[in-house]
C-alpha cells in the first residue's frame, strides 16, 4: 500500500478536527479526498506529509512511518498545498533549481520536469509574471522534482479558469499513470473525470470511501423537482419508492427513488394531489454530488 491510515485522531485545542481516521490508497491509485470546509482535508494532507503530528492513531506513506520515519516520508512525497507556496521574483528554472538543490537532485532533473507539466515556453519567465494556471504547473513541477512515489495535492485546480482547469486536469492525469496520487478538492466534476476512488469525510470521519465504478453502477433515480411553495420533507418522502429527500435550494427539492420506474408522473400527481403546482420536473442520475450533498448536508 502506497497510503495507510489506522485511527488516527488529531485536535486542537478541545476541537477535534479527525476522529479515528482509517484509510488505505495502493500504489497507482488516483483517490480524490473530498468533505465540505472544515472537514478536515487538509489536517490529514498534513498529516500525511508530516508537516503536523497526529494527537493519536498511525500513518505510513511508502511504509515509512510519519512520525518515526520522517525524513523519508518527505523524500518519497511530493506535496502541493493549497497556497502554492514561490518565490514570484524568482525565475521559474531558477526556482526549480534552488529547490533540486534542497532536494540534492540532479540538474537533468529539472528540464524533466520543465518538458513533462508544459512549462517549457514560460521556463526564462518569472513566476510572478505567470497565470494561475502556470503558476500551479511550476507548484507541480516542483512537487515532481525527486521523483516521487506518491504525490498529495490540496485543492490543486482552486482559482483557476475552464481551461486552466482542464490543462491541469490532463496534466494530473498524465502523471497518474506512473504515480499515486491523493487530491482534494470541491469540484466534483474533476473527481469523475480523473480519480479512481473517492473518499469523503465530514465532521472529521469518513462517511463514504466508494470507487468511481462502483458509484457509476449503484446509481440510483433522482428527480429534482420545483414546488410553487415550501413543504416538509416528511410529506414527499410518503411517495412510493423514495429513499431520501434534500431541500437544495429554495423551493427545489432533490428526491432519490430506489426503483428504475420514471417516477415524473407519480411526483407530478403528488404535487396535484396535494394542491401544489410542480413548476419544473427534471430527472437526474444519482452522481457524485448528490451524494456528497447526502452525506455532508444536516
Amino acid at each position: 500500500m502506497s497510503i495507510v491510515v489506522e485511527n488516527i485522531t488529531k485536535t486542537y485545542g478541545e476541537q477535534k478536527a479527525l476522529d479515528s481516521v482509517s484509510f488505505t490508497v495502493k500504489k497507482g491509485e488516483i483517490v480524490g479526498f473530498l468533505g465540505p470546509n472544515g472537514a478536515g482535508k487538509s489536517t490529514m494532507m498534513k498529516i500525511l506529509t508530516t508537516y503536523v503530528k497526529a494527537t493519536a492513531g498511525n500513518a505510513t506513506v511508502n511504509e515509512f512511518d510519519t512520525n518515526a520515519d520522517a525524513r523519508n516520508v518527505q523524500k518519497s512525497v511530493g506535496y502541493l498545498p493549497e497556497h502554492n507556496p514561490l518565490y514570484l521574483d524568482m525565475h521559474v528554472r531558477e526556482y526549480l533549481a534552488f529547490n533540486a538543490n534542497v532536494y540534492k537532485t540532479e540538474k537533468s532533473r529539472i528540464d524533466e520536469v520543465i518538458e513533462m507539466t508544459g512549462l517549457t515556453p514560460e521556463a526564462s519567465k518569472k513566476i510572478g509574471q505567470l497565470s494561475k494556471g502556470y503558476r500551479q504547473r511550476v507548484g507541480l513541477a516542483n512537487a515532481l522534482l525527486h521523483d516521487p512515489e506518491v504525490l498529495i495535492l490540496d485543492e490543486p485546480t482552486t482559482g483557476l479558469d475552464p481551461n486552466q482547469l482542464t490543462e491541469i486536469r490532463n496534466l494530473i492525469t498524465s502523471i497518474g499513470k506512473e504515480k499515486t496520487i491523493f487530491l482534494s478538492t470541491h469540484i466534483m466534476q474533476e473527481v469523475e473525470a480523473i480519480c479512481d476512488r473517492v473518499i469523503i469525510i465530514n465532521k472529521g470521519e469518513i462517511v463514504a470511501d466508494t470507487t468511481l465504478a462502483k458509484l457509476k453502477k449503484d446509481q440510483k433515480q433522482v428527480i429534482e423537482v420545483e414546488f410553487d411553495y415550501r413543504i416538509e420533507d416528511v410529506l414527499i418522502e410518503q411517495i412510493p419508492h423514495v429513499e431520501h429527500v434534500i431541500n437544495t435550494r429554495d423551493l427545489v427539492y432533490e428526491i432519490t427513488f430506489n426503483t428504475s420506474k420514471d417516477m415524473r408522473s407519480t411526483v407530478f400527481d403528488f404535487a396535484h394531489d396535494n394542491s401544489l403546482k410542480a413548476l419544473q420536473i427534471n430527472q437526474k442520475n444519482k452522481n457524485l454530488e448528490s451524494l456528497f450533498r447526502e452525506l455532508t448536508t444536516e
